[in-house]
């Protein structure tokens, strides 16, 4: 979590730091292992044996081969939950969800988004992961949802609304997120201006869904 604005984050404990650095190192070591062999022909043996560090510990922080691979979505989808818990609740709902969103992001640190663009190439190539990825993100929906509920008191069952901004929410970031991991509309080069042009592609798109209702038929 970022530090209150004024105040400076307190460093985390020696033993948090020393967990940070595994995990750290576990998921770059995965990625760079996953890409060079291929995630199917990684076993877990090679990758704890290139960090040196035990299955035990590799079981403390993912539960699985898949966990580690898709540690950067996974982490950014916990982390905009949390951010939905605590944000202020004021203004349209729509603009609140998004303005979580992008507070998740930037929360993640200045390293995240090249490990995001690695997982999403991995991603692509490997026919396990993108259906494991394509299910961790369609319960995003449901969880916003969730949260939204306890925080509104809206009914999502009795109140269409409430579903819609779970599931706009998630079009908006694929749409926006795709585009940046394109390329597209930035010099051609994918993930070009880490996390805060992701932000900005995230942005457009949340803006173009007015627009997108009221697209007419030609």
């Amino acid at each position: 979590m970022t530090a209150p604005e004024g105040q400076q984050a307190r460093p985390l404990p020696l033993r948090e730091r020393k967990k940070l650095r595994t995990r750290t190192a576990l998921e770059d070591t995965a990625l760079r292992l996953f890409h060079e062999r291929g995630f199917d022909a990684t076993t877990l043996d090679d990758l704890v044996e290139a960090v040196e560090v035990s299955k035990r510990t590799f079981f403390r922080n993912y539960a699985s081969k898949e966990d580690v691979a898709l540690a950067a979505e996974i982490r950014l989808w916990d982390t905009y939950i949390e951010t939905l818990r605590t944000h202020p609740m004021r203004g349209r709902l729509l603009d609140m969800v998004r303005d979580c969103l992008t507070s998740a992001v930037r929360e993640l640190g200045p390293d995240w988004d090249r490990r995001f663009i690695a997982t999403r190439r991995l991603i692509a190539g490997t026919p396990a992961l993108r259906d494991r990825s394509l299910l961790l993100s369609v319960t995003v929906p449901d969880r916003v949802v969730e949260v939204l509920e306890d925080r509104t008191g809206i009914d999502g069952r009795q109140d269409v609304r409430l579903r819609l901004v779970g599931e706009l929410a998630l079009s908006a970031w694929r749409c926006g997120a795709k585009n940046w991991v394109a390329g597209r509309g930035f010099e051609g080069r994918r993930g070009h201006g880490g996390t805060e042009m992701l932000i900005r592609r995230v942005e457009e798109a949340f803006a173009a869904v007015p627009g997108a209702v009221a697209l007419p038929v030609r």
